[in-house]
């Protein structure tokens, strides 16, 4: 059995959503005045890896995290004035990985802050948002707003070779992108502890949310080891190799980049092998994972979103299901942002 949300709200959030996202952008605008003091461009705090994955009995879990993982170590925190309408400030870190490119090697997260009534900065759990696969990062902006404004620090980080990663006006062609999101997992999950080191920061509470692309990011990210409190995961899934072959839109323009580069068979099987969150998935913590699907999205079709789920082992109240296709989902965000903060907000539960 899935949980459906119902139709019934369904039709309400349709037609209120285009309102609601007009006034998630104005509030946040709103929001955006004086920083605290304490805070100045080009302050720097020392971070250190936490990253510290438990032993796995899976063989083939074991050499996926081989792969994925790094030799921990400390690395500098700092802040730079953000662009307009891009949150409080931009918050900088080295990427553990190593592409050969500086630019893109210099991680960016923009922070959106929470404040009081009074608009004065406050201490306060928070959230690392992973965007879509769209150049705008449009999505990903939008839940960064939207946790802003349920009294969370938002911190949206820009995948390699986004925003102010980016060196040129075009991403990498498709032979990169297997290499590209490796090195996304690894920087989501350093971006935990850069989070961590923020004055007004919640470190106990410190919680990940991603859509699409950045939902499959993410569930591999999350399934590295503890870091993360809560995982939120929207509009995703697992089986990549097979999503690629037969997935429409979205999915088929990644197809169309990949075979232009040679990559398809058994050579990208091999290749979307190394990124599979199915074969981390059971390491996520089911009671703290939760999964948002569309039963008509093509682009990450149901089996697939279900084939996460399953590996993950999501009960029904943690694969919630909406009446929605992959670009059509935007409607429930009012209900998945009050989801969210409402877990967010939540101690992590002590181990047992």
């Amino acid at each position: 059995m899935k949980e459906v949300v119902p139709e019934k709200f369904a039709v309400r959030l349709r037609r209120s959503a285009f309102g609601i996202m007009v006034l998630v952008i104005a509030a946040s605008n709103a929001a955006s005045t004086a920083d605290d003091a304490t805070l100045t461009a080009g302050s720097e705090f020392a971070a250190k890896d936490s990253l510290a994955p438990a032993a796995d009995k899976s063989e083939d879990a074991t050499r996926c995290l081989e792969g994925l993982c790094w030799t921990p170590g400390n690395f500098p925190v700092t802040l730079e004035k953000a662009a307009n309408d891009r949150g409080d400030w931009l918050v900088r870190f080295p990427s553990p990985i190593n592409s050969g490119d500086a630019r893109n090697d210099l991680v960016a997260i923009e922070w959106y802050q929470a404040r009081d009534a009074d608009q004065k900065l406050i201490t306060a759990p928070a959230v690392v948002v992973v965007h879509e696969s769209g150049s705008g990062m449009t999505v990903g902006r939008l839940f960064a707003r939207g946790l802003q404004m349920q009294g969370l620090h938002a911190f949206m980080i820009q995948l390699p070779h986004y925003g102010e990663r980016r060196t040129g006006k075009n991403r990498p062609d498709g032979g990169n992108l297997i290499s590209m999101m490796k090195q996304a997992v690894a920087d989501v999950r350093r971006a935990r502890d850069a989070v961590a080191v923020l004055p007004f920061v919640d470190k106990s509470r410190i919680s990940l949310q991603g859509t699409s692309l950045g939902g499959f990011v993410s569930a591999t990210a999350g399934s590295l080891d503890d870091g993360y409190d809560n995982v939120f995961l929207m509009l995703a899934g697992g089986e990549l190799y097979d999503l690629i072959q037969n997935g429409k839109k979205d999915a088929a323009k990644v197809r169309e980049r990949l075979e232009q580069a040679g990559l398809k068979g058994e050579e990208l099987r091999q290749l979307t092998l190394i990124v599979e969150p199915t074969r981390v998935a059971h390491r996520l913590d089911p009671e703290r994972t939760w999964l948002y699907s569309g039963v008509f999205d093509t682009v990450v079709p149901p089996k697939n979103a279900l084939a996460l789920a399953n590996a993950a082992k999501l009960t029904k109240p943690h694969h919630i299901q909406m009446t929605a296709n992959h670009y059509t989902g935007i409607v429930y965000l009012p209900f998945v942002l009050s989801h969210i903060a409402k877990h967010a907000h939540h101690p992590k539960p002590p181990a047992p």
